[in-house]
């Protein structure tokens, strides 16, 4: 991920609901969720999770496709993992080491429920 992208995925995080769907579609997978159930458990109407999740897939961090009449979105793991990769790149002045903890938490730990929230 180079600097650009890097900022457009920031740009696009800015925003509490469009993280919160990006947290979201994180939990759930590689099965993602419909637009309307984003938008029933954001609380946010359809016509503006509608404009959020198009600024999302327009920073990549997100992807969709037509399932029969739904429009499924899921995380973008490979352009969320860039993106972590981008901010550790140059990690602890060429001591990659004292960040490995920090990397390892944030490829592998499960965000609760509460911190969805």
């Amino acid at each position: 991920m180079d600097q650009r992208q890097a900022l457009v995925a920031f740009g696009a995080l800015s925003q509490e609901t469009r993280l919160h769907i990006v947290r979201m579609l994180v939990v759930s997978g590689p099965n993602g969720m419909a637009a309307g159930a984003i938008a029933e458990k954001a609380e946010v109407s359809p016509s503006n999770i509608s404009f959020h999740l198009k600024e999302l897939e327009r920073s990549g961090l997100i992807t969709q496709q037509r399932e029969s009449r739904s429009i499924i979105y899921t995380a973008n793991y490979e352009a969320l993992g860039g993106l972590i990769r981008f901010l550790m790149e140059d990690c602890c002045g060429g001591n990659p080491q004292i960040c490995a903890p920090t990397a390892a938490a944030a490829c592998c730990a499960p965000a609760t429920k509460e911190e969805l929230q």
